[in-house]
């Protein structure tokens, strides 16, 4: 009985001694979100439609996600990286044109009178898109705009445009295509302008990018033959014509619409499904210490997140950490 007491002590101890180490906690695929309800329900939502064995399992082919651009994956204000590139493209293009001195809206846009262009409405600020983006080849205006990101930085964080995107944004990115998700921009800016970044700064390729478009032009007179940008808007990405231009670009819905403005409400709406899982994330530029603190342009968005239940992202409460350069 002794000897059986101890085999069985000896092959427990044996067991135990072999039994393989504790695994570690699986790493925080968001550590920049604040465990809080909006980190949750990505998290529950991300896991319902991959799981094979739940019933909201969504195929990869139809795991669509749609980012607005400005205030959504990097800083809007003051000023909109576009108006930027235009009032910095009026700068370098003025020496040619003397006359811009005392003609409007070129004198506003040299002086940086915003309020005097708003007063002009939209025809002053087409004429102004019209000079710094068309009338060129398609090449010519990738060049200036690479330029642009380049060179021009933010007049607060002194930084390029294209180091404030968001840290929390760029792990949501990683995360979802981990999880089969096709990512796709679709913002109000002009597309050429976005998709000289996009592919660096967040690993979306300029296919998989939607903007304000301009008519262009087939010249082969010359060879190699070129693309010219015509002085005529095709199509201002913005409100409703997101998910026109989702339906025409893509074909589908997507699952997962992540905004912050008034202009991508009908994109939030465009998620909702009778058939498919879907989340709708509207991010609210709360936090004046860290960034800037708004509600303009926002009002009928936040009304629309309390009566359809989507999900409200607070910089200052769910944004642990607001950029990659953040300690």
């Amino acid at each position: 009985m002794h000897s059986r007491v101890c085999l069985a002590g000896l092959v427990l101890f044996a067991f135990v001694a072999c039994a393989p180490p504790d695994q570690p906690a699986a790493a925080d695929p968001l550590p920049s979100w604040a465990d809080r309800a909006p980190k949750q329900r990505i998290l529950d939502f991300i896991s319902q439609v991959t799981d094979g064995s739940r019933p909201g399992f969504v195929p990869p082919a139809q795991r669509i996600a749609t980012f607005d651009n400005d205030g959504t994956l990097l800083v809007e204000k003051p000023d909109y990286m576009q108006f930027e590139f235009i009032f910095d493209e009026i700068e370098r293009m003025a020496p040619n044109h003397p006359e811009w001195k005392s003609v409007q809206p070129f004198k506003a846009a040299l002086e940086r009178d915003f309020e005097t262009i708003d007063k002009m409405g939209a025809q002053g600020g087409i004429r102004l898109l019209f000079t710094t983006h068309a009338g060129m080849t398609q090449s010519e205006f990738s060049q200036l705009a690479a330029r642009f990101v380049a060179t021009d930085k933010h007049s607060r964080y002194q930084r390029p445009y294209t180091d404030l995107v968001y840290q929390p944004m760029l792990e949501l990115l990683d995360l979802l295509r981990a999880n089969d998700f096709q990512v796709f921009i679709v913002s109000a800016g002009t597309v050429e302008l976005m998709r000289t970044y996009t592919l660096e700064v967040y690993g979306i390729p300029r296919h998989h990018v939607i903007g304000t478009t301009f008519r262009q032009h087939y010249d082969a007179a010359t060879l190699p033959a070129r693309i010219l940008r015509v002085p005529e808007i095709l199509s201002y990405n913005n409100r409703s014509a997101k998910p026109e231009n989702i339906q025409l670009r893509i074909g589908q819905h997507p699952i997962l619409a992540v905004g912050n403005s008034d202009g991508d409400i009908e994109m939030l709406q465009f998620a909702e499904s009778d058939t498919l899982p879907y989340l709708q994330l509207l991010v609210h530029h709360d936090d004046a210490e860290r960034e800037y603190e708004y509600d303009e342009g926002i009002e009928d968005a936040l009304q629309q997140a309390a009566a359809h239940n989507w999900t409200v992202v607070s910089l200052k409460q769910d944004f642990l950490r607001l950029f990659p350069f953040d300690n």
